[in-house]
């Protein structure tokens, strides 16, 4: 009975995070980043053993030095908490602090910059899977600072996909659909694919529109199929708006004017008009992701600077949309629809507006809207972008798998596939 009452504390903190395995609980913390080394627009995925490594970024505001430190937690594929503890999928310490950090220099705004490379060799990942990694203080599980989502992956599925599209007439010009066959490795022991076999799909790497519980439409023991009509499919969407604040001083085509003081930048971006009537224009972006630079400083990390960005969409008319709320959505929001996200319709300048205090970089942007009586929330381009095939996305599949009475589900196929190469017809 102790034993229980023990493991039970080990895994009611992670219960309490696994409801948002993306997000900040602190105003104060900035500019959260984890991504591949030195690829601040790629997804972090580690392979199981490997030699893959990531970085770990983020800026706290209040200006002097704290105590955090960071763990992991494996989750399922629908990201609920693995039931292991972490002695089962934690390879060495449970925790790890961080101890590189650098106070701001030059920029008007005082922030600590922290950083660290991932995996530590005393804190590694020892099984595949979902992963969210938590920052904390003070060596306090219970006072999470921010939380964000990795992969762990050992391959022992191929996946061959490509992009499609679709034959409904109705969706024929605003959807793409992925088709893909996943080989399954004799390691697995599968009995019975729909129980112990997964597979998820997303879209620019964003999990607030994934495709998950597909069934496949035929499978063997080593093999799986998934090309049915109505399965697979993606609104396109359009490529990403864009937004250069690479310099506060040097304003760039997207800017409209700016503020300066002694203390602050304000910078107000050229008022944003619907998309969703325009006819599809192929622009190169980085598909919803943002990355930390600056053109008059040398090291962007802690000389960067800070401003609050104030973004205007303009509905067609000039009349808010009935019945739906407006968010600016990307990486730059963590695609949340959060309190900050939305805009607000200012009746007197007819247009929806919010601020968000940004830092240097290169920022791709959009605006989604969600139906107000929509339980689920799911975001639409369809009214503010548009859709349209021709739109240049990325496709993650990953494939899971759950051993016969396992706890928790192994990330086991991981591939990505482009809508533009991965036609048929077109090479890579």
């Amino acid at each position: 009975m102790k034993r229980f009452w023990i493991y039970l504390l080990i895994l009611l903190p992670f219960e309490l995070v696994a409801q948002i395995p993306e997000a900040v609980f602190n105003n104060r913390i900035k500019t959260t980043q984890l991504y591949p080394y030195g690829n601040q627009i790629g997804y972090p995925v580690l392979r199981l053993n490997g030699s893959d490594q990531m970085e770990l970024h983020f800026d706290d505001l209040d200006g002097n030095v704290k105590n955090y430190s960071y763990t992991y937690q494996l989750c399922n594929a629908d990201w609920t908490p693995a039931m292991l503890s972490q002695f089962d999928f934690i390879k060495g310490y449970s925790s790890i602090r961080l101890t590189t950090y650098r106070i701001s220099s030059i920029a008007f705004t005082k922030y600590t910059h922290y950083q660290a490379v991932l995996p530590d060799r005393n804190c590694v990942p020892s099984r595949s899977g979902n992963y969210i990694l938590k920052v904390f203080r003070d060596g306090d599980t219970s006072k999470l600072i921010f939380t964000k989502r990795f992969l762990v992956v050992e391959e022992k599925a191929s996946i061959a996909a490509q992009i499609l599209q679709p034959f409904n007439g109705q969706l024929f010009q605003s959807h793409q659909k992925v088709q893909l066959k996943v080989a399954i490795s004799e390691q697995l022991n599968v009995v019975n694919h729909l129980q112990q076999m997964k597979v998820v799909i997303l879209q620019n790497s964003r999990w607030d529109n994934a495709i998950t519980d597909l069934r496949p439409t035929f499978f063997t023991r080593n093999s799986m199929e998934f090309n049915t009509e109505n399965d697979c499919l993606f609104p396109s969407g359009k490529e990403w708006r864009w937004l250069d604040l690479r310099s506060f001083r040097l304003q760039s085509d997207r800017v409209l004017n700016a503020n300066y003081s002694t203390t602050a930048t304000e910078i107000f971006v050229k008022p944003d008009m619907d998309r969703s009537k325009q006819r599809f224009s192929f622009f190169g972006d980085a598909n919803g992701r943002y990355s930390i630079q600056c053109t008059e400083s040398i090291n962007p990390l802690w000389q960067a600077d800070y401003a609050t960005v104030h973004f205007y969409f303009v509905p067609p008319n000039n009349v808010p949309l009935n019945g739906k709320d407006v968010f600016i959505t990307g990486q730059l929001t963590e695609y949340n629809l959060s309190d900050q996200a939305k805009m607000i319709f200012n009746k007197e300048n007819v247009v929806y507006e919010t601020s968000l205090f940004l830092k240097q970089g290169y920022y791709d942007y959009a605006y989604v809207t969600v139906n107000q009586n929509d339980r689920k929330r799911i975001p639409s381009f369809e009214f503010s972008e548009g859709n349209y095939w021709e739109s240049e996305n990325n496709y993650t599949i990953l494939v899971y798998y759950r051993p016969l009475a396992g706890r928790a589900d192994e990330l086991v196929g991981y591939t990505v596939v482009n809508s533009m190469t991965g036609r048929p017809g077109i090479r890579n």
